[in-house]
């Protein structure tokens, strides 16, 4: 073990990563209509985004599977991506007044309150590129700030890696090792819940989104909640 990494072996700092969109708020519509603007200024093309679910996607994995059988290769969408995230920012701060975005039941009564305690670190695997996290996150009622790390949808098609990501810059950020039995990925669809296997860490999966209860109880998160409500108490357990 490196000898300038200390092993936090209490619980004296817990990691809760939340998802975004179904978890904690919901844009209702901000994040497709920004979505398909971005798309056809970068690409010329939306693909078939009317048809498309994006529950559970990263930006990253929604412009492979749209934009393909337009002859953009995956290389092609990596190499474009900053000017995408840049698009897909300016167009949602456009246009996000004019959808009545508001947080998830119970969401942000407790990410206010976690967010204000000392052992707490909180931080996002989000699908969300970087840029338009944070406005989706205001227009919700949420400081960005309290969410003091994170793994986005600009960095990988693949949210299990997201986690990793956000996992090794809370890491960096506390100069510490962080035990997978302290850790907590909180969201509303199966891949939150596989995101979190992958780390080891407590699976929290919430009813506020756009999976049916019947996906996530077949996910087998270690709690199922109608709301946010709930977490306080399941992370004292």
């Amino acid at each position: 073990m490196p000898h300038n990494e200390q092993v936090i072996l209490t619980m004296a700092i817990r990691l809760i990563l939340f998802d975004i969109d179904g978890t904690l708020l919901h844009a209702k519509g901000a994040g497709r209509a920004s979505t398909r603007a971005a798309m056809q200024e970068v690409f010329g093309t939306a693909g078939d985004l009317d048809g498309y679910s994006f529950l559970g996607k990263t930006d990253w994995s929604i412009l492979v599977d749209l934009l393909g059988e337009n002859g953009y290769s995956p290389s092609d969408i990596e190499r474009l991506m900053p000017a995408y995230e840049e698009s897909i920012a300016r167009h949602l701060q456009q246009v996000i007044g004019d959808f009545a975005v508001e947080p998830c039941g119970g969401a942000l009564e407790v990410v206010r309150d976690l967010q204000g305690e000392n052992n707490r670190l909180l931080g996002l695997v989000t699908g969300n590129v970087s840029s338009t996290a944070p406005i989706k996150l205001r227009a919700a009622g949420f400081d960005p700030d309290w969410f003091r790390v994170g793994g986005y949808g600009n960095e990988s098609g693949d949210r299990d890696e997201l986690a990793a990501l956000a996992l090794e810059r809370a890491k960096k950020q506390i100069g510490a090792v962080i035990p997978a039995e302290e850790i907590a990925l909180v969201g509303d669809t199966p891949s939150d819940v596989h995101s979190a296997r992958a780390l080891g860490a407590l699976a929290v999966a919430v009813t506020t989104g756009f999976a049916s209860r019947e996906a996530l109880v077949a996910a087998q998160p270690d709690h199922l909640l109608d709301d946010l409500s709930a977490l306080p108490s399941i992370l004292a357990e």
